[in-house]
């Protein structure tokens, strides 16, 4: 069964781009003492993902941090240098990208899709939600990987 609301985020190492090259940073680095609205998509630059549903979280970023969010991270299945360059594409400033680079974290919380049809291999399930200190407040999976709707930008504000 997938996570649900109420349990706690897995430890896994993400891999995040800095202005020094990949740092590696774990679900504590990221989620321990704050409040975080995670977004997942199946893959960097995929058209669903890439115009329909990262940009309603570029253009509501501010919108969702002034609901006491202290930061909004996107994940995929992707390595860390795609993530960036996603992220640099997209004009996501605000918005840090996590590399799920062999899908640990997708596994764990077990919300993995199988994109072999398309040649993606293992990708992660399109989903968001809220997490307080590393706890899941609110999640929200989209029943098909070609949609943005239940998981997009609209409705994590009212998960807030």
């Amino acid at each position: 069964m997938a996570i649900q609301v109420g349990e706690r985020l897995p430890q896994v190492t993400f891999r995040v781009m800095t202005p020094d090259g990949p740092v590696a940073k774990t679900t504590d680095d990221l989620f321990k003492g704050r409040k975080v609205v995670l977004v997942a998509v199946p893959g960097a630059f995929t058209p669903t993902c890439h115009r329909n549903h990262l940009p309603g979280y570029v253009q509501r970023a501010e919108e969702i941090k002034s609901k006491g969010v202290d930061s909004i991270l996107v994940t995929a299945v992707n390595d860390v240098f795609v993530m960036d360059a996603w992220s640099k594409a997209a004009g996501a400033d605000g918005i840090e990208f996590l590399s799920d680079g062999n899908g640990d974290f997708a596994k764990a919380i077990k919300l993995t899709m199988d994109g072999s049809g398309f040649g993606l291999g293992l990708r992660s399930q399109r989903y968001s939600m809220v997490v307080e200190d590393g706890v899941v407040k609110a999640i929200n999976v989209e029943d098909t990987p070609s949609k943005a709707q239940v998981s997009g930008a609209e409705n994590i504000l009212k998960d807030l």
